[in-house]
This record gives structure tokens, sequence and C-alpha cells, in this order.
């Protein structure tokens, strides 16, 4: 059986999965497990919601990966890859040459990101930006004349991507485990509230979270230390949503030590928060921001690094040559894409349906089942959220068997009819920025469903 045989045959669940388990290594897998269970096929989307080859209607609450903004089935961004294929599908941008798409989204990029970030560079992913944001920020201080200044602090549970060295600079431990662990990075707790809050108020809570970076630059020696990089919201590790006044610290420590700060807006850029970026949102002056995810709504693979004023005036004072890039940096047809998409969000008013509608709409919605019995608490932001599953709500006390429960309750969600995913023990939501109060209605009405039958199998 050819390729072509197989994408034309109408093949069975069972063949597609043997298939998938003869030849296909997908990421963050198990992979004995999955050859064993067999993984899901997923066949078409349309709007909101995801097909698989067994014929189930699943609501998609993650919006594929955190990415798919403007939801599925937009045929303008379909025409946009269509029409570009067609004029230019593809050149490089490395011989001293350009394209009109890329050229035309780094103006929209430099007026829609915060002030003074004006240069764009392109990769393909969110992991390949912060991989380029490491390069840029030790050749930078090493033009100011300061080699020694390496070492990037990030913080627990942050995720910049799995390269091994935006996998170091992330604080994923399981990661770390795997040979993702080099030198020269350094991570400090999360602003967590749920867990390291306690008795105190939010203004303490801010500054003494804040002060963990003040403490480790101390350890290190603020002549080693050269940046801190920061998701406004940390998404994959969990939807950590940080206490009002936390980046108000953050960023005066960071000015008071000459040390650059690094805002990770994969996850919240392009209106999840309400606003453009979540920099905006939060007030934050980041002296470089990744992107990546909603920039296409992952219609087509394409990041982006801006690039402040300080950075790239050094860069290009020095003169010389960076050694850095990809084949497909500034790819015509993902900038057409990415270019159509922020139209689309433009024009259907996503930003502010997100700020005044759906996200005050949502955080209404999910706040009641944080009287369930396994919920510990409920948190929300824009179109984020995390409902944090807990063995008794008296401490609270968690799980013994980390993640165990959140496996269940995902399991059964889906099963339901919801992708939602599960981050260790927290219930995680990040819905398109299209979904309407009908969508989260149903959302709730099955997270309800699954919460009861995962109380069901722990017996709580």
């Amino acid at each position: 059986m050819t390729p072509d045989d197989i994408l034309t045959d109408n093949l069975s669940t069972r063949e597609w999965q043997s298939i998938d388990a003869a030849h296909h290594m997908a990421p963050f897998t198990d992979y004995a497990e999955l050859r064993a269970q067999g993984s899901r096929i997923i066949t078409h989307a349309d709007g909101h919601y995801i097909f698989d080859s067994e014929g189930n209607r699943i609501l998609d609450g993650m919006a594929g990966l955190w990415c798919v903004n403007v939801g599925y089935g937009r045929n303008e961004l379909v025409d946009a890859a269509a029409s570009q294929m067609r004029q230019l599908p593809y050149y490089n941008n490395f011989f001293k040459t350009s394209n009109q798409p890329v050229l035309a989204l780094s103006k929209k990029l430099a007026d829609i990101t915060p002030d003074g970030l004006n240069n764009v560079f392109y990769a393909n992913s969110g992991s390949e930006a912060n991989d380029t944001i490491i390069r840029m920020v030790r050749h930078f201080w090493a033009l100011e004349g300061k080699p020694d200044k390496r070492v990037i602090i990030g913080r627990d549970y942050g995720y910049h991507g799995s390269t091994i060295m935006s996998a170091s600079m992330g604080g994923m431990s399981g990661m770390h485990e795997q040979a993702a662990n080099e030198a020269d990075f350094d991570h400090i707790r999360p602003p967590y509230g749920f867990l390291y809050q306690g008795n105190q108020d939010e203004a303490e809570f801010a500054a003494n979270a804040a002060s963990w970076l003040e403490d480790k630059i101390a350890d290190i020696g603020a002549d080693r230390v050269a940046a801190f990089v920061a998701e406004p919201i940390q998404g994959a590790g969990g939807v950590i949503v940080p206490p009002a006044g936390y980046f108000d610290h953050i960023q005066g420590i960071c000015r008071k030590h000459d040390i650059l700060f690094i805002a990770d807006e994969v996850i919240t850029g392009f209106g999840r928060t309400g606003q453009w970026f979540a920099s905006q949102t939060m007030n934050l002056a980041p002296d470089m921001m990744t992107l990546a995810k909603g920039l296409t709504s992952g219609y087509v693979p394409m990041s982006a690094v801006m690039v402040g004023d300080r950075v790239a005036d050094r860069l290009i004072a020095d003169g010389g040559e960076f050694y850095h890039g990809f084949t497909y940096s500034g790819h015509p047809v993902a900038a057409a894409v990415a270019l159509a998409n922020l139209a689309l969000i433009e024009r259907e008013g996503m930003i502010d349906r997100v700020r005044n509608d759906t996200g005050p709409y949502l955080a209404a919605a999910l706040a009641p089942l944080a009287d369930h019995p396994i919920v510990g608490e409920v948190r929300t932001f824009g179109m984020l959220a995390a409902i944090e599953l807990v063995q008794s709500k008296d401490g609270p006390v968690m799980f013994d068997n980390v993640g165990a429960a959140g496996v269940i309750c995902r399991d059964h969600a889906i099963a339901n009819g919801l992708m939602m995913r599960a981050v260790r023990d927290g219930m995680i939501l990040s819905p398109p920025l299209t979904y309407s109060r009908e969508d989260i209605d149903e959302t709730v009405a099955i997270v309800r469903k699954a919460l009861d039958a995962t109380a069901a199998d722990l017996n709580l």
C-alpha cells in the first residue's frame, strides 16, 4: 500500500492506529502506552469542534494546543495561503533578500506589540523562538563587553520549549531529567498562590514572590545574570496567574541589576487576555518577547522574536553577521496566513469580546465549580482557566499520586465530548477566542459531569 493509497482508501480506525504504531513517534508521548491503547485519529474540524475517525464530535476547549484562536474552518486563512503559494511559495531570507508578506507582517507586529519592540526575528515554533532568545541575549552581553553575563533565570513550571536549550531555560523537571539541563540556567519558584500564598494578602505575596528573584540574583551574582524570562501567565505549567503587582516588582528588580526582562507570550499573545498581548494587560515593558501559536492560529507553523531597541541597536551597530537562522525563517506563506489571521481577529472584534464579554462570562460560569467536593480552586484570566483538583478541601490536601486524578478527569471530559487538558491535577482550558456563551455553558456542563465521575472513581 502506497502513501497515496493510504489517504484515498477508506481505512478503519484500527488500520490507522496500526500505521501510527508502526511508524509515528508523536511528541510528549509514552510510546508503549500509546501503542498498546491506540491513538485517537482526528479526521477534520469545524468551528469549535474536532471530529475523530469513529465519528465522535468533541468541543475543543484547548483551541488545539493553545493556538487556534480564530477557530477551525476559516476560509480567509486558507485563501491567503493558496494565493501566496501561487505567487511565491517559498524563498529564503539569507542572501540579502526578503519578501513582501514578511515585511508587512513585521510592520504589523511592531505596531501592535508594546512600545520599543520594533524588530522581528522569525522562526517556526515557540521552542525555536526561545532558543533564538538565548543566542541573542548572550551575544548581546558579549558585544557589551560582559561575556560572563550568561545565566538566564526562569521559574519552576515555566515552559519555554523543548529544544535542549529552551527546555533547560524552562522549569519542567521531567524535561531536565531527559538530557535538557544545560549549564547557565537557574530557576525560582513561581507566584503560585494556590501552593505558596498561605495567609499572605495579595500585595504581600506579590512582593515576597518577586523577592525570590532578588535572592537568586544575589546567590549567582548580578554580573553573571543575563536575563529573567517569564510567561505572563504560566500556561503549560498549569495556568498560574500572578498576583497583582508581582511583575511591577520583577521589572524593578531587573532594572536595578541591569538584567534583560523577557516575556514569553507564546500562549498569552494575540487576544487571549483581552488585549493583543498580556504584556499590555499587565503593563509589562519587556526587552524581548517571544510569539507563536496564535500568530497564525496554528494553521501553519510560525513564530517570532520581538527584539527591543536596546538589544537590536547593539546587534545592528556591531556590524557583524549574526550566525543564526532557519531555512523557513520569514516564510512568505506563513506570513501571509499570519496577516490574514490578525486581520480576522481585528475585523471580528475578538479581543474586545474576550475583554468585555466572554472572558468575564467564562470566569462567572466556572466559579460555582469551586464548591465541588474535589475542587480546591478555580482561576481564570481572559480565555484561560484552571480547575485544581484536591483530595480534600481542608488544607487543601493534594493527591499523593500527582497527576492520576487529572488524567481520570480529562478522560471523562473527552468521553463526554470536551477536549480538556490535565496539568498535574489541574484541569486546563484555553478555548478559541470565537467561543460563544453557549459554548462556555456546554463546556461547564461537561466539566461538571467529568468532576462528578472522577469523584465517584476516587470514592470521594
